[in-house]
Order: structure tokens, then C-alpha cells, then sequence
């Protein structure tokens, strides 16, 4: 049977296939979809820092197109002299006074971002010329706002690190640190005697307070058996003799309240006695006048 297509012949077709899909396999990962219909675009750009080929175009958020190539306009540098060719699905329609954003993000890196004038009704054609402009990205932004900041920063934050060497550096908290250390072994030594009069002396004085405890409830039940009522009424008892004995010895109608309260038997009795120590001076004195002796 005779072939219809040589050896040379398929070899060829083989390469042209293969260049065929390693060339839409390389677009399709820069996400270039070949045999996705699209509509082309320019943008004049002042600046293009980190946007390459195949960038992502966003409207609102999401993907409609990816950014084909990027040009430099050597022929008029004073004006915005980057050319970017965009990428946009067919179905997207941008209005006229539209124009298209430079941003960045802090792990996305650059992207292009419409902003549709969405007020009018009239359309760009395909392949006409948008505006441009660049926005700070987020870390232009840092750089602009912290690095100001750090600059003054710097020269405290290096007086504050002199000082803190100096401190760190300084006898007195080496000796401060000692001290500290001291006071910390100090602190574990009490410790160390607190456990052992916790293990010691504490059960002892806690086995002595439940004795107390039962002492003072036998003592307890002993003064609930006691007749109270009975003890009260015999002081009681007691207190109204006393009362009546006082009243007797106030009153003068008896013989004992008679001698405590007579004035005058008080006085006859102060006399009485002084007569009687100076009749026993006078013996003593002068005995010859009371004893007499008879000798025979």
C-alpha cells in the first residue's frame, strides 16, 4: 500500500504542531487565550514602573483583558510617551472619556484599572487611544509617608540605644542585679521555712485548736445542762437579803442599826476608853495608890 504522506512530510506536520502548542500553551500562561476573540486598545502612560506583558486590566474588580505590549514614543518624549497595548474581551464596550489607571498592589504587582465614563453613550472604536495616568501604589505610598518619618526617627532611636548601652553598661545594675539575686534566694529560703513550719508546726497547732473546739463544746453542752433559771433566781434571792440587812443597819430602831447610827453612844464610848488608858497610865504611874502590901 503506498503512503499517502512521506516520512519528511509528517515530521513536518509534528513540528508545526508542536510549535503550535508550545506557542498557545506560553500565551495561555501569561493568560492569552488565542482563540478568545478580543478587541485592542492604546494608553498613553507618563510612567509604566513594574507593568509588564500580560499584566491583568480590571474594571471594578474584575479581569476583562490583559495588558499586549508596551512601547516606548521616541518621537514625542515631551508629552506621555509609553504606549500600552491592552487586551479587552469582545463583548466590552469602554465610553468615551474613559481612561485607564496605573496601580499597584503589595503582592499583585502592577495592573492597569478602567475607569468607565459611564454618563455618555458614545464608544470608543477599536484600536483608538485612551488617557493614562499613574497613581501611587501602595508601597510608593509607604515610602512617602514612612521613610520622612523614619529619617527622624533614626537619630532618637540611635540616642535611645546610646542610653540603653550606657545603662546596660553601668556598675550600679550589675549591683542592682546582685542585689535582686540576693533577695531572690533571701525569698527562697523563707520559703523553704514556711513549708516546713506549714509541714511541721501547723498540723500540731491545728490538732490543738480541735481540742480546744472540743473542750469548749463539752464546756457547752455542761452549761446548757446547768439551770440557769435556778442560779438566777437564788442571786436574786441573795441580793434582796443583802438589801434587807443594809436597810436594817440604816434603821436606828434596833440595836445594831441603834449603835452604828447613835451619835452620842459613839462619844460615850470614845470616852469610856479614853478613861480607861488614862486610869491604866495612872497605875502604871503611881501603883503605891492602888495596891497596898501588909508585911507581918
Amino acid at each position: 500500500m503506498k503512503k499517502i504522506f512521506s516520512k519528511e512530510v509528517i515530521i513536518g506536520i509534528v513540528t508545526l504542531v508542536s510549535l503550535f502548542l508550545l506557542y498557545w500553551g506560553l500565551n495561555y500562561m501569561k493568560g492569552i487565550n488565542l482563540f478568545k476573540p478580543t478587541n485592542h486598545y492604546y494608553v498613553l502612560m507618563p510612567n509604566v514602573s513594574e507593568l509588564q506583558n500580560s499584566s491583568p486590566v480590571f474594571v471594578d474588580g474584575f479581569k476583562v483583558g490583559i495588558v499586549n505590549d508596551i512601547e516606548y514614543e521616541f518621537t514625542n518624549p515631551d508629552a506621555d510617551n509609553i504606549v500600552v497595548q491592552i487586551s479587552l474581551d469582545k463583548d466590552m464596550k469602554v465610553q468615551s472619556g474613559s481612561y485607564a489607571e496605573l496601580k499597584s498592589g503589595l503582592t499583585s504587582g502592577a495592573y492597569l484599572n478602567l475607569v468607565l465614563n459611564k454618563y455618555v453613550s458614545a464608544y470608543y472604536q477599536v484600536g483608538d487611544t485612551l488617557e493614562g495616568i499613574t497613581n501611587a501604589g501602595l508601597m510608593d505610598k509607604l515610602s512617602a509617608d514612612l521613610l520622612p518619618q523614619i529619617e527622624k526617627i533614626l537619630p532618637r532611636l540611635d540616642s535611645i540605644l546610646s542610653g540603653i548601652q550606657t545603662l546596660v553598661n553601668h556598675p550600679a545594675l550589675t549591683q542592682s542585679l546582685d542585689h535582686i539575686e540576693g533577695t531572690t534566694a533571701n525569698l527562697q529560703k523563707s520559703s523553704d521555712r514556711l513549708n516546713a513550719l506549714l509541714s511541721k508546726d501547723v498540723p500540731v497547732i491545728v490538732s490543738n485548736l480541735n481540742k480546744v473546739s472540743s473542750d469548749f463544746t463539752v464546756v457547752s453542752d455542761n452549761l446548757k445542762q446547768v439551770d440557769v433559771q435556778s442560779t438566777l433566781n437564788t442571786v436574786d434571792q441573795a441580793m434582796q437579803n443583802i438589801n434587807q440587812m443594809s436597810k436594817q443597819l440604816n434603821n436606828p430602831d434596833n440595836t445594831l442599826g441603834l449603835f452604828l447610827n447613835d451619835r452620842s453612844l459613839y462619844d460615850q464610848l470614845d470616852s469610856t476608853a479614853r478613861n480607861a488608858s488614862n486610869l491604866l497610865l495612872d497605875i502604871k504611874e503611881h501603883p503605891k495608890n492602888y495596891v497596898h502590901f501588909s508585911v507581918f
